[in-house]
């Protein structure tokens, strides 16, 4: 038996248990995030149906101290304007926060993907407000825009007249934009960044030898293989928006009951659940959101995620492919070299036994 021939049976006859074992230790693995992930979204999204289904004010059992209305309270919460004004109000937000923030983070992440002096410090300072808690946030910006707040206290000086950031309703949800985009932007810029620089480099010059400019190369290469990014945050940035509740209340507080500009879906269901001691209504409302917030990620799943991971999948499998075939083409060298080496050693020895 030759070398060359010793070495295919030895590949041959390894173990092919290592995928089952990978599979093993990847199931074992991800239990501890299962429990929590059951302990933490599933058993409450079933308790708050469950709770939905009656009148209760919290205390006790909802089937004894409580009483039993069926889907009353979600015929209630579809047909009152107040939800209706929310729900607008939060998809309103959502919509806003994708056509302002996206455009200025492409262009953000365009600038600081750039090498230039003080870079890493304008990145810093850029992610620092979506790092600090909404708590700090909602009351600076709640002090700051006090009708006799820093805001108007600068306005005045230049001459102009103050401002009821708070609790004009015309004004107050444009104040809010300028809230969340202040503070979230700085994560879809990193986000942009990252994808930006995991795009090869030899793409650029490819493009440069060709005669693109700067603009053309962004238009052609970065925005197209920048895509999966933008989508990602987007579908984060939506479900995101579904969920807002920490500045609006905190900026805004008695306002978010009688000012109709920046109740969103969450102030809803804490003023109608908790505040007024309903929390069978409460719950109803968590579980409309939850509906929603379901729909939009099996709708991205479905004709977003899934396409993007098939085209990585793709990807990476042609690159394991062309890594395997250099690995395979080095091995028949080697084995080439060797039965080289080894055929005149035996011919010499023939010759010397005759």
């Amino acid at each position: 038996m030759s070398v060359a021939t010793s070495m295919r049976a030895k590949r041959a006859g390894r173990p092919r248990s290592d995928k089952f074992r990978q599979r093993f230790e990847m199931g074992v693995l991800s239990v501890p995030a299962l429990i929590m992930f059951i302990g933490f979204v599933i058993l409450p999204v079933i308790m708050a149906a469950y709770y939905g289904f009656y009148k209760w004010k919290g205390f006790g059992k909802p089937d004894v101290n409580g009483q039993f209305v069926g889907f009353d309270n979600y015929r209630i919460i579809l047909s009152d304007p107040s939800f209706q004004q929310a729900l607008g109000h939060t998809l309103f937000i959502a919509v806003m926060s994708l056509i302002i923030q996206g455009p200025l983070a492409i262009l953000f992440a365009l600038l600081l993907n750039q090498k230039f002096k003080g870079r890493g410090l304008i990145r810093t300072l850029i992610f620092v407000p979506y790092v600090v808690s909404e708590v700090i946030i909602g009351t600076g910006w709640s002090l700051m825009l006090q009708p006799n707040g820093a805001v108007n206290a600068v306005l005045k000086n230049l001459g102009l007249q103050g401002v009821d950031w708070i609790a004009n309703p015309k004004i107050a949800i444009w104040t809010l934009m300028f809230i969340i985009s202040w503070k979230y932007i700085g994560f879809a810029v990193i986000l942009m960044i990252a994808g930006m620089q995991a795009i090869p480099e030899e793409l650029y010059e490819a493009a440069r030898v060709d005669g693109a400019g700067f603009w053309r190369q962004q238009w052609s290469i970065t925005l197209p293989l920048l895509a999966p990014t933008i989508r990602m945050w987007a579908f984060m940035s939506i479900i995101g928006s579904l969920q807002l509740f920490d500045l609006v209340y905190i900026i805004w507080g008695q306002y978010v009951s009688s000012t109709a500009g920046t109740s969103t879906m969450a102030t809803y269901m804490v003023r109608e659940g908790r505040l007024a001691n309903n929390y069978g209504y409460g719950s109803a409302v968590a579980v409309v959101i939850f509906i929603i917030s379901l729909v939009i990620a099996l709708t991205y799943q479905r004709f977003v995620l899934n396409r993007d991971l098939a085209g990585a999948t793709e990807q990476r499998e042609r690159k394991q492919y062309e890594r395997r075939a250099k690995k395979r083409e080095r091995e028949r060298m080697a084995e080439s070299e060797i039965e080289a080496a080894i055929v005149p050693n035996n011919a010499s020895m023939e010759v010397s036994a005759s």
